[in-house]
């Protein structure tokens, strides 16, 4: 297995993660102040109350049970909430901090998810399956879902060995191609009378910034000519709660921008293997250019040629490395998804409608 030696996601911030997915109302971080800072700030901004037990180097010797009680106490009188998580963290599960009984002594009326995770407990991926077993375990999720979540989760991990951010010691982050370039071919081979395919392969709430490139493309069709063909991982009633919610209002704003999906290859949660319906429907179908936004890295046999849209800096370096030139980069989507209710507009997407309207093609 690779030595990874550049920062990368963590269990404890993927089992908040998941439980907003969960429509949680608050998460606990059980451990230090500072622990998942910037992720519970992101989690706020979605509308997740994040609160901490702010334990201290005496904690470390004599636990922090209490703590975590009168916290519990604390967020049912000043929150009223229905469903809760407790994370742990590194200081709290290295010294066996008994989350199941803090819970019982709080005596809450809230339904409780308590993740006992780490940051050494593996792949960030770990601590979103612990999350989804123990709501298994309470009846938040059925079996069934939970058992079908772990399997994404783990053919993500494996993917992310074999081609993306895991799969080599050390990724330099790159900004990605320049917009303007990657925008006038789009652009061109539509006036051309050709065609160009655009795929939706996103992960959860990524796919609101990711899906304007949609909207461009069809907008610069209706200026220019020529074809487009469009698929993506948008499939309704698929996932975790709030998932499903996403799927919907980017398909609705999808169709109010005239965007027709050719193939819907999976649910938003499902992009390891969405990836590989895609493919085949694209090796069919074989259009002129085609554009991959989201996790272009899982699309199986993508070309030099290929326009991609990514988020990731280190993933951008990852595919411009491996001799994807055209690969661009959408940095900020992350961090301007977590409350949307609608697609965003990106830059690529700002770009073509801007070449389309301005003449430059």
């Amino acid at each position: 297995m690779t030595d990874v030696l550049h920062p990368r996601p963590n269990p404890i911030v993927a089992a908040m993660y998941t439980l907003r997915d969960l429509d949680a109302d608050v998460v606990i971080i059980h451990g230090p102040a500072g622990c998942g800072f910037m992720a519970s700030r992101r989690l706020e901004e979605a509308g997740v109350r994040v609160v901490t037990t702010g334990m201290r180097e005496g904690d470390l010797i004599f636990g922090a049970e209490e703590k975590l009680i009168n916290v519990l106490m604390h967020v049912e009188k000043e929150f009223h909430p229905k469903l809760v998580g407790i994370v742990g963290t590194c200081a709290s599960m290295i010294i066996g901090e008994n989350l199941d009984s803090a819970i019982k002594k709080a005596k809450i009326q809230a339904t409780v998810i308590p993740v006992d995770i780490h940051g050494c407990a593996g792949p960030n991926t770990s601590g979103a399956i612990r999350t989804l077993e123990v709501a298994a375990q309470r009846g938040v999720v059925p079996q069934e879902e939970m058992e079908r979540q772990r399997d994404m989760l783990n053919r993500a991990t494996l993917l992310e060995q074999e081609k993306g951010m895991t799969s080599r010691t050390y990724l330099e982050p790159h900004n990605g191609a320049t917009k303007l370039e990657v925008a006038l071919e789009v652009v061109c081979t539509l006036r051309r009378g050709m065609s160009v395919g655009v795929v939706l392969n996103a992960k959860k709430e990524t796919a609101f910034g990711f899906a304007d490139v949609m909207r461009a493309v069809e907008y610069a069709r209706k200026k220019v000519g020529g074809r487009t063909v469009h698929l993506g991982n948008l499939a309704l009633g698929v996932g975790l709660p709030r998932i499903r919610r996403y799927a919907a209002e980017i398909t609705r704003d999808l169709q109010a921008a005239g965007v027709d999906l050719s193939c819907i290859t999976g649910g938003l949660d499902e992009y390891p293997v969405a990836g590989e319906i895609a493919a085949h429907f694209l090796d069919e179908r074989p259009v002129d250019l085609r554009v991959i936004a989201g996790l272009p890295h899982a699309i199986p046999g993508i070309r030099a040629d290929d326009v991609l849209v990514t988020d990731q800096p280190r993933e951008l370096r990852n595919l411009i490395d491996r001799g994807f030139a055209r690969s661009v980069g959408e940095i900020n989507t992350h961090a301007q998804v977590m409350n949307a209710h609608s697609i965003l507009p990106n830059e690529l997407g700002q770009t073509i409608r801007q070449v389309v309207d301005g003449g430059l093609a």
